[in-house]
């Protein structure tokens, strides 16, 4: 599985903790950055980091600011992005078991860097439900494409 991660200036520190946690389990990872600590746009990296993932580059992302709400609103943006803003294992579980979340952000500032790994286990292994919720995906895409016209 090729996971994408990116960052701003205060989940950099978190970004980098992740990085490494997920090589160690063997996951392909790319680095959307920034790749120094420095004052950044999360806009500038969350926006590089989707693209990614809604034209199928990578199969998940990772993206993390200081409380997650801004890389949140950046991801939801692109086509076939649904990031969820994850600050429990729990929370992780049901973005993929109810929505299909194929992006998770986490708050920087908010949550510790092993509360972070666990939360991106558990969504990294937790596979899609389908049934009902495959209906409402759907029903998202659908309200979408129709947006779009």
């Amino acid at each position: 599985m090729k996971i994408g991660i990116a960052s701003d200036h205060a989940g950099y520190e978190m970004k980098k903790y992740i990085i490494g946690y997920l090589r160690k389990e063997g996951y392909e990872v790319m680095d959307f950055g920034p790749h120094i600590l420095k004052k950044v746009d999360y806009p500038d990296y969350g926006a590089k980091a989707a693209a990614q993932l809604s034209s199928g580059k990578i199969d998940r992302a990772i993206l993390i600011c200081g409380t997650g709400i801004g890389m949140s609103i950046i991801a939801n943006r692109f086509r076939g992005v649904r990031a969820a803003l994850c600050y429990t294992p729990f929370l992780a579980e049901i973005a993929r078991l109810h929505n299909d979340a194929n992006a998770i952000v986490l708050g920087g500032r908010i949550i510790a860097n092993e509360l972070a790994c666990e939360i991106v286990r558990v969504f990294l292994e937790t596979k899609f439900g389908g049934g009902r919720h495959l209906r409402r995906i759907r029903k998202i895409d659908k309200i979408i494409l129709d947006k779009d016209l």
